[in-house]
């Protein structure tokens, strides 16, 4: 059997019902980090310049429009400025109390999905393992019936065995590496973005402050 001559459903056959799941994972992996690369896009902006202009506009004690100016912005920085902006005239604990609330409802935005990439480039190697060892039992259980008819055993009675416990090993990996890189990449956009936030909202705490 020349694996370059087949095609998707011959290698999907002959690697058996464990095939199934990881082909699973990688569609659900495929669709996480797209989802997660266009969300990044979406909300790509120049945070300097945005902040600049909001602390602009408090200057001018133009409180109104720096909070129109949060609504109209999609990052999730936004939201948070416009939190503590709307305590502009309260204490410095109320401020950063209510950047606090508003930093926790909005990670979580970022971090969406994640552990589910975390998930399947943890359990895509596992399942390779447990094709690798359904295909294992199948070529014992070729010796098995061969020896107790007392038949030779050919290369061919172990060769779907051996095509299964390799093809699902193949394919975990294939799921595994690159969900792997994905998330850690992912992981990096989000721990960037939290500390941007983090950086302008103290910012802005110590701009209302004064």
């Amino acid at each position: 059997m020349d694996l370059n001559s087949m095609n998707f459903w011959q290698v999907i056959l002959a690697g058996g019902p464990v095939m199934w799941p990881i082909i699973l994972c990688s569609v659900l992996a495929l669709a996480v980090i797209l989802e997660r690369l266009f969300y990044f896009k979406s909300i790509k902006i120049d945070i300097s310049s945005v902040l600049g202009a909001i602390l602009d506009q408090i200057k001018r004690h133009q409180i109104k429009e720096a909070v129109q100016l949060c609504d109209k912005i999609s990052h999730p920085l936004a939201h948070i400025l416009k939190a503590g902006i709307l305590k502009y005239d309260r204490p410095r604990s109320q401020i950063k109390e209510a950047i606090d609330g508003a930093f926790l409802y909005e990670i979580p935005k970022l971090e969406k999905n994640l552990p589910v990439l975390a998930t399947i480039a943890h359990i895509a190697p596992l399942l390779g393992l447990l094709g690798t060892v359904a295909g294992m039992v199948r070529c014992f259980q070729a010796v098995s019936a061969k020896s107790a008819s007392f038949n030779i055993i050919t290369v061919s009675d172990l060769s779907g065995g051996i095509w299964e416990a390799l093809l699902t090993t193949v394919a975990g990996l294939a799921v595994a590496v690159p969900a792997y890189v994905a998330y850690n990449y992912i992981v990096s956009l989000v721990n960037n973005a939290i500390l941007d936030m983090e950086k302008s909202a103290a910012e802005l705490i110590n701009f209302l402050a004064e």
